[in-house]
């Protein structure tokens, strides 16, 4: 029996997409929306059960475009309802704490916060939260005990800081004690997470490797994001 060919080589590609037995006669008069679930996933209804779909989050607005794996709304699930729960004890808060390396403060976490801000996501970043001559410590208590939940950007630099010890343990143990904390993995894997820390590595959040950083700021967004 013919089967689609997406669940081993994915369908990422126009060729990829072509060389599928099912699929390939669709290409041509195939035109993508723009959803990359769609792109990547144009065979599922004949080839994965329907639980595996990506579907939507019950914290999606109406008009979403966002498509979420079951692994994704597994891991966001628990972390949306403290997020709830803590919006109605917390008068004003920002939504999102960052906790990134030192050496990706002018980098990827500069420009992750940039883009949540842009998405209406306030942001508590060192860079921008902490005065000049400030005690860093202490500014990094009231940053963790006003947000409503905390990321943190896992790169090659962050990985080596969690070797080496730091304030990044204090950080991080404050979030994940109230499941608050959602890792984005970028230019590095959870694998190599995991062997840095076990404990933070066995959680499961977003990685650029899977998402555009876009996709990922988009979706951080909706979670954050109360309707009264």
């Amino acid at each position: 029996m013919v089967q689609c060919t997406a669940p081993i080589n994915g369908h990422r590609t126009e060729s990829g997409r072509a060389n599928c037995p099912v699929c390939g006669n669709r290409s041509a008069g195939y035109r993508y929306s723009g959803n990359p679930y769609e792109r990547n996933n144009l065979c599922f209804p004949n080839s994965i059960s329907s639980g595996q779909l990506p579907r939507r989050a019950r914290w999606s607005p109406a008009n979403s475009t966002l498509a979420y794996s079951l692994s994704e709304i597994r891991t966001l699930t628990p972390v949306r309802e403290n997020i709830e729960k803590r919006a109605k004890q917390m008068n004003e808060a920002k939504d999102v704490f960052l906790c990134h390396a030192w050496d990706d403060r002018k980098g990827m976490a500069m420009d992750l916060c940039n883009k949540l801000e842009a998405k209406g996501v306030t942001v508590w970043f060192s860079e921008k939260d902490v005065a000049l001559g400030a005690p860093l410590l202490r500014e990094i208590d009231k940053g963790l005990a006003n947000a409503y939940m905390g990321i943190v950007l896992v790169t090659p630099a962050f990985i080596e800081r969690i070797k080496n010890g730091g304030i990044a343990d204090k950080e991080l143990s404050a979030l994940l004690a109230r499941d608050l904390l959602i890792p984005i993995v970028h230019n590095t894997s959870f694998e190599a997470l995991r062997n840095a820390s076990p404990l933070l590595g066995s959680r499961s959040g977003l990685s650029t490797s899977e998402e555009s950083i876009d996709i990922i700021v988009s979706k951080i967004a909706e979670l954050v994001k109360i309707e009264y």
